[in-house]
């Protein structure tokens, strides 16, 4: 024999059943997971190696394509002076440019 199930737990039961990715992102306080969309061959990241504005030396860096912003700032991992990254995207998301600017 069944027990009947209280109408609290009833109504809690059909409210989290209508939950979806968006609804439990913003009850937690949480940051969309980046899903491409179908078919969609850009890659969440790319590594692209560049020069010091400021010590000329090479180095890499790690560019974010889920990122809204269109500019970053990190610091040169030799001279640990400040770099500003202007990201440049095609319409599709892919990076085109990334252009590499002094802070002073």
């Amino acid at each position: 024999m069944k027990r009947p199930k209280a109408p609290e737990l009833e109504r809690l039961h059909r409210r989290i059943t209508r939950l979806d990715a968006d609804s439990i992102d913003q009850l937690y306080g949480l940051e969309p997971v980046w899903e491409p969309a179908a078919g969609a061959r850009v890659a969440p990241e790319e590594f692209v190696a560049v020069r010091c504005p400021y010590c000329g030396e090479r180095l890499e860096t790690r560019v974010d394509l889920t990122a809204e912003e269109p500019a970053f700032v990190e610091d040169c991992q030799v001279c640990c002076r400040p770099i500003e990254f202007g990201i440049e995207r095609d319409a599709g998301g892919a990076l085109v440019a990334l252009q590499v600017r002094r802070l002073d």
